[in-house]
């Protein structure tokens, strides 16, 4: 990156790009988290504002010092879908939100700790020699399907968090935002390069000036309180089962790191390094124990960076910088905030909904490096299947299941990973492939 770039147009142009991806990939995530534990719409504008501060800080310290590539590090994708998981099981198994806010806020600054251990030591690279491409393959597939559950549902005005009540799609709300991103998926495949790789800036521009005049307003978080609260999911308490998932969800937690980075490295032809590894574990590990105390979804590299960078055909460091530093300033100026905090949800569930698409070329270009036929189909199928299964399943299903291990088992992305690691590990895939 040289000074003089700073001053000409096209890397500001990538980088309000860039601003928006992480806008829209970080915004609804407070939000929904906040309506899941029922807090107060003060409270939600609180943990809105501090996670734009800790994630325009993460992205510049990590592009600086960390792995110093243009990948967004967000609040995990993975993390929250446990954490909607868990508010779910939670309340039709009786526990109560505080207890359950508490018990994740430890189990969380727990895995952080855990996290910069293995980024201080290095032993973040020698567990990364058990997530194979077979494991990264099956991981990235199943959050595609946890994460694009999750726009589908935001593009359909389908509220998040426990609702009460019959729910019903939002016909006019739907009908704009599969427009929007039909729109999108069209500049993507048939406009010239410098156009499609703006598609999603001109998708969230379009679609928020249509939604405008169609819906008005809509009613979202003003982004007006800017008081620290600690602790505010719950004061720290220990629930054995939900303490012992976020710590295994921390380490698996690792497989975004590892799968951003090394599914990246073709990217920027070369390979990250151990150092490079240590550094960016470190920072995450950082970041999550402070996740822990303000009340955020814990973070690590956005493996759909990846998908954001194919989309853009933009692979320079600077505009990802200035969009963070864009995001940043966002956080620290309310009065910026209150602007962008009424793009409507369903718009960008939608523009992300296209992006995270991209998720499944990641899985299959994972998949294409391991032998996969009749014989060695097990090693994808068991995981990939047991994991959808699972999250199609009602908590009440998991009533009957031990207290201690319920949260993990009653979890089909975890339960997904954790088979594929074994899987992967103790039999010899390659030589069965081969006879």
């Amino acid at each position: 990156m040289t000074l003089n770039r700073l001053f000409t147009l096209p890397p500001w142009i990538a980088g309000i790009q860039w601003f928006f991806f992480i806008f829209v990939n970080i915004i609804i995530i407070p939000i929904t988290v906040g309506a899941a534990f029922q807090l107060p719409e003060s409270e939600i504008a609180s943990i809105m504002q501090v996670s734009f501060i800790v994630t325009g800080l993460a992205c510049l310290v990590q592009g600086f010092l960390g792995h110093k590539r243009p990948i967004l590090e967000g609040q995990s994708g993975l993390w929250w879908g446990i954490f909607l998981t868990l508010v779910t099981t939670a309340s039709a198994q009786g526990m109560s939100l505080l207890t359950l806010g508490g018990s994740l806020s430890l189990g969380v600054i727990l895995s952080g700790i855990i996290t910069i251990i293995f980024g201080i030591t290095g032993m973040g690279s020698l567990l990364g020699k058990l997530f194979k491409p077979g494991v990264m393959g099956v991981f990235v597939l199943l959050l595609g399907f946890t994460l694009i559950h999750i726009f589908l549902k935001g593009m359909l005005g389908i509220p998040f968090g426990v609702i009460e009540g019959q729910v019903t799609i939002d016909i006019p709300v739907s009908m704009l935002s599969i427009f929007i991103a039909i729109l999108v998926i069209i500049i993507s495949i048939k406009s010239p390069v410098k156009v499609k790789s703006y598609a999603l800036l001109i998708g969230i521009v379009i679609g928020w000036i249509i939604h405008r005049l169609l819906f008005g307003v809509e009613d979202t978080k003003g982004a007006t309180n800017t008081t620290f609260s600690l602790f505010p999911l719950g004061k720290l308490t220990w629930d054995s089962g939900i303490v012992l998932t976020a710590v295994l969800a921390g380490i698996l937690n690792l497989t975004n790191t590892f799968g951003a980075l090394k599914g990246s490295d073709h990217l920027f032809k070369r390979n990250i390094s151990n150092k490079e590894y240590g550094l960016s574990l470190t920072i995450t590990g950082t970041t999550n124990i402070a996740s822990g105390i303000l009340g955020l979804v814990p973070y690590a590299p956005y493996v759909s960076s990846i998908g954001f960078l194919r989309q853009t055909n933009i692979y320079d460091r600077l505009p990802f910088m200035i969009g963070s530093f864009l995001f940043l300033a966002m956080g620290i100026f309310p009065f910026i905030s209150s602007l962008f905090i009424q793009l409507p949800l369903s718009i960008g569930s939608a523009v992300l909904f296209v992006a995270y698409l991209q998720l499944f070329l990641s899985s299959f270009e994972f998949l294409k490096q391991i032998v996969i036929n009749s014989i060695t189909v097990y090693r994808v199928a068991i995981p990939v299947f047991f994991g959808v299964i699972i999250m199609m399943f009602p908590p009440e299903y998991f009533v009957s299941i031990p207290t201690t291990i319920r949260p993990f088992l009653s979890n089909g992305l975890l339960v997904g990973i954790i088979l594929s690691i074994v899987i992967e590990n103790i039999i010899d895939w390659d030589r069965l492939g081969n006879q």
